[in-house]
């Protein structure tokens, strides 16, 4: 959670993107990217994070300053020092006022300088006073008003609502509070940024479920209609996955990721039921957890979260009992130790040849040898190998992209190396004879441009013209048949160019071809 919250301890045992058209000109100054790279920059280190991604600008589609934040009133509080500040000094002639540029100008204008998108978060994450002001009409529609008003006055390309914790009750007046928003600003970008939702029979499996199972505060759908991108926050895993915590502690594993791939596939394809995929974007982490594991007899363990923190933290603590840290099974680092001076590393016979695991295996054999328990610490933290295995997930799922949680200076350098990899233009769309689409195409034409036409509608799941054999990817031709005609329609209804009953429906006129050409471009 962007909240840093404290969780429970909890018990285990044993490609082309989908290009949306938005009906908003603020839209069309920003560049496009197939591809979307976002991320936040907390306003707890402004220096340190908008220098670390100042010469980065290039491998991001837009930056999340963090932020705003929502007093208990229901007014908006700049914890960023985002604004330009006012000051007052006596001379002479009377008070004369100066205006203070933010600290955050130069990374401001050199962001826009590069045509991304800047949007701040408005982080909120106290649910009572949340359901006391969005269900009171008047404050509810003053805080979408003062939030429009600075989104104006600062010419920020739109806003980011990241409201945690809310209460079941808030739901509705949270989605009436997004249309409001959405009204309120038609010509700016609304994004939304959402906790992660967990297929129950994974989040209860092997226990019974709770009565308000199933009990949620967002409401997808209209998350989905009122929001451009939404945010799912899909880290701070943890144990809330009971099934692959159970399949962990059958195999003697520890497991306490901060987001299992496996865990994040499952959250995407349950939320993309009623969220537009390409609107989805999968949070991305760049911080770790430490832990206090209490190891039981037969390969049992207590996870107790003691603090995040960056890999700077963690990597000076590996040299020191010179531990080689080890990639788990959620593709993240990790690694145990007893922390020097303890009873429990004088307790733990030492075990060798295990590395990372080393106290883990240490404390599992004298806990189940005294049928009893040891305490020893887990670091577990991803690195840039992690994030580019979520990479490789947001473009097998098809989703917009992937929004990193967090920039300031502190996550793996080499996170940068990734972005940049991903973020460059790959060559444009071509096939043997054609490289672009120059005259019309209809049922019973044949050419190279046909087969182009086909990997272009091949490249969008939602427009593909085949799921194998001829005309799927990979496979296709330089025919233009039925299920040609039948892609390219469903391309024209996607990008509002026509319907059926329209002239120009199922042919590849000027309107459509001038579409197809613009996404050759941007591949």
């Amino acid at each position: 959670m962007h909240a840093m919250k404290t969780y429970r301890t909890f018990t285990m045992f044993g490609l082309l993107g989908v290009f949306l058209l938005l009906p908003f000109p603020a839209a069309a100054a920003v560049k496009y990217k197939p591809f979307e790279i976002s991320g936040w920059i907390p306003y707890w280190r402004v220096a340190t994070g908008t220098a670390d991604t100042m010469p980065h600008l290039d491998a991001l589609t837009e930056v999340n300053p963090f932020g705003y934040s929502v007093k208990t009133d229901g007014t908006l509080a700049d914890t960023a020092k985002l604004s330009p500040t006012l000051e007052a000094t006596t001379t002479a002639s009377g008070i004369a006022t100066t205006t203070i540029p933010s600290a955050w100008a130069p990374f401001i204008e050199a962001a826009r300088a590069k045509n991304l998108r800047v949007i701040p978060t408005v982080m909120w994450s106290d649910g009572a006073a949340m359901h006391r002001i969005l269900s009171d009409g008047p404050k509810r529609r003053a805080l979408a008003d003062e939030i429009t008003k600075v989104v104006t006055e600062n010419n920020f390309d739109g806003i980011d609502i990241d409201f945690e914790g809310k209460k079941v009750e808030t739901k509705d007046y949270y989605s009436t509070f997004l249309e409001a928003l959405r009204i309120r600003m038609p010509k700016k970008w609304l994004m939304c940024t959402i906790e992660s939702r967990t297929p129950l029979e994974d989040r209860y499996h092997g226990v019974e479920r709770p009565a308000d199972a199933g009990l949620y505060a967002n409401d997808l759908k209209a998350i989905n209609k009122y929001c451009d991108r939404v945010r799912i926050m899909a880290y701070d895993q943890q144990g809330v996955d009971l099934k692959l915590a159970a399949e962990a502690a059958s195999s003697s594993q520890l497991y306490a990721p901060v987001a299992d791939p496996a865990w994040v596939e499952k959250v995407v394809n349950l939320m993309a039921k009623d969220i537009a995929k390409n609107k989805i974007m999968i949070g991305v982490p760049t911080y770790g957890y430490e832990y206090d594991v209490t190891a039981y007899a037969n390969n049992e363990y207590l996870y107790d979260i003691l603090w995040t923190f960056n890999p700077g933290y963690a990597l000076p603590i590996a040299q020191q009992y010179g531990i080689t840290p080890a990639r788990n099974a959620a593709g993240e680092l990790y690694f145990s130790y007893f922390p020097t001076g303890t009873s429990t590393q004088e307790t733990a016979a030492p075990v060798s040849g295990l590395h990372a695991l080393l106290a883990a295996a240490a404390a599992s054999q004298f806990a189940h040898a005294q049928n009893s328990h040891i305490t020893f610490r887990l670091l577990d933290w991803p690195d840039e190998q992690s994030v580019a295995q979520k990479i490789a997930l947001a473009k097998r799922l098809g989703v917009r992209g992937v929004s990193v949680f967090k920039f300031d200076g502190g996550q793996d350098p080499d996170i940068w190396n990734v972005l940049a990899t991903v973020g460059s233009a790959p060559a444009p769309i071509t096939v043997p004879g054609a490289s672009t689409l120059t005259r019309p195409l209809k049922v019973g034409q044949t050419g190279a441009d046909v087969k182009l036409l086909q990997v272009l509608l091949n490249s969008d799941p939602d427009t593909r013209v085949a799921a194998s054999g001829p005309g799927s990817p990979g496979a296709e031709t330089n025919k233009f048949g039925t299920l040609t005609l039948r892609a390219l329609e469903k391309f024209q209804i996607k990008h509002a160019i026509a319907k059926k009953g329209d002239i120009g429906f199922g042919v590849l006129g000027p309107r459509t071809r001038a579409k197809m050409n613009e996404l050759i471009g941007m591949q």
